[in-house]
């Protein structure tokens, strides 16, 4: 089932997501699997809960449709769930990056090219990776989503000037997605 995508100015794209307890979420399977969907209606790469109105920590990363273009290490297609990224390192590499609940804006973030982080599978598996290059970008950028961040926080101070109009538009609803959206107020 393909869910709304909270638009920039919903509240819970604010909030600090909470861990799942897999008792909690007994459709866990079936979240993830409309997850997965939701994001490549949106010709999206990556989803976090809270992009669909859930404060939990959980995200989904889909590089297949980029893998021309970011040939390491494809396919990739991966579930994080009470993810917790525990070392950063490598280069600080700026690169333009786009976010589903703000259609339409790319602006340049630094994030650092390698990370570590702890997480739970789609099975509940316990994993301890370290990714670099793109999929440590997004998964950085759909992390800071279960804390409440988005990419625009990261942005230039200047540039984040220019934008504030934007931002308050996509805040006010005045944005046009090709896919279906929901702004809580």
């Amino acid at each position: 089932m393909i869910l709304p995508i909270y638009i920039y100015g919903s509240p819970v794209l604010r909030e600090v997501a909470q861990d799942i307890d897999a008792a909690a979420y007994p459709n866990l399977q079936e979240l993830i699997s409309d997850m997965f969907e939701t994001m490549s209606d949106a010709d999206g790469v990556g989803l976090a809960a809270p992009q669909v109105g859930l404060p939990i920590r959980l995200f989904c990363i889909d590089l297949t449709p980029v893998a021309e273009e970011v040939p390491k290490g494809m396919p990739f297609k991966q579930v994080f769930i009470n993810a917790e990224i525990y070392e950063r390192g490598g280069a600080n590499v700026k690169m333009g990056e786009g976010c589903l609940s703000l259609p339409g804006l790319n602006e340049d973030v630094v994030r650092p090219s390698k990370i570590r982080i702890r997480y739970l599978d789609e099975n509940l598996k316990e994993r301890d990776e370290e990714f670099d290059g793109y999929p440590a970008r997004v998964i950085q950028h759909e992390y800071d989503h279960i804390d409440g961040i988005v990419f625009t926080d990261r942005v230039a101070p200047i540039r984040k000037n220019l934008i504030r109009s934007k931002l308050a538009a996509f805040a006010k609803g005045k944005f046009r997605a090709a896919y279906r959206c929901k702004l809580a107020r």
